[in-house]
């Protein structure tokens, strides 16, 4: 199942996307957000619309989460470009919510940093409340789906100030979307990809984590309770780069979409 958020009538609403004809189609409304679905997304409550090309509809961000936990170095090579050691447990981060894009936003490089990164990830929505996760459990039943996330950072400041905050944290500086899916198996292996106007900067595999995601999942619950609706980044491919005004960037995961965004510079 894939879902989307998008504006109509002077509100948001969550849409199921099918695909119809060879195109994504948003066919129904969700009357429950899906991360208020109390666990059971697989059966929604649904009211049919009108259908409406994905490509044509408002999009808005797909998740509205109270956190956003990120894991950092989670591929070995994008350690070693970086020249960081690969860590022994996994490397954990905050953005806040509001870096939140949507899909076809603005990237604003701000004034203060001079090397502004793009990272692609692939992105995990919890959907059930969890915290410190048995080490039997099956992390699966917590999450809802999936979907692509830009770890944009301000490289400059990351490395000036010795922990990420600021870096990582600048308005629009986490653009998530188009869709969430349900689709992939991230364990069996799934493509995620960054491409610069056109050309491709980083390509990786969900293979390559160096922590999986049932790791990752039960370690952050370790810490802290995640909630329905809260996103984790999952760690970014080598080949991240710069992003320049006027540049168009993209990030892919495999089966569940391409999530768009523009450069500009701050006025």
């Amino acid at each position: 199942m894939k879902y989307c958020r998008f504006e109509g009538d002077g509100q948001a609403h969550y849409g199921l996307v099918e695909n119809l004809a060879g195109q994504e189609t948003i066919t129904h409304l969700l009357t429950v957000p899906p991360h208020q679905a109390a666990g059971d997304f697989q059966d929604p409550p649904l009211r049919r619309v009108e259908p409406r090309k994905l490509v044509e509809a408002a999009l808005l961000t797909p998740v509205e989460p109270s956190k956003i936990v990120c894991v950092g170095r989670n591929y070995r090579e994008h350690a070693a470009e970086l020249g960081n050691e690969v860590p022994a447990e996994p490397l954990l981060f905050l953005k806040p919510p509001s870096a939140l894009l949507a899909p076809g936003g603005r990237i604003i490089r701000p004034r203060l940093s001079q090397r502004v990164d793009h990272e692609g990830e692939l992105g995990v929505v919890i959907g059930k409340t969890c915290h410190k996760i048995a080490d039997d459990a099956d992390v699966r039943e917590f999450i809802l789906g999936y979907t692509c996330v830009n770890d944009v950072t301000a490289r400059d400041l990351q490395k000036k100030d010795g922990q990420w905050t600021r870096g990582k944290g600048f308005d629009t500086f986490c653009p998530v979307g188009p869709v969430i899916s349900d689709e992939i198996d991230p364990w069996a292996g799934v493509s995620v990809q960054t491409r610069v106007n056109g050309k491709i900067r980083q390509e990786g595999n969900t293979c390559d984590f160096i922590f999986a995601l049932d790791v990752v999942i039960r370690y952050i619950s370790q810490v802290m309770t995640l909630l329905p609706g809260d996103l984790i980044a999952t760690g970014t491919p080598s080949g991240v780069g710069p992003l320049l005004e006027g540049d168009v960037v993209e990030v892919s995961v495999e089966r569940v979409g391409v999530l768009a965004s523009p450069v500009v510079n701050e006025i």
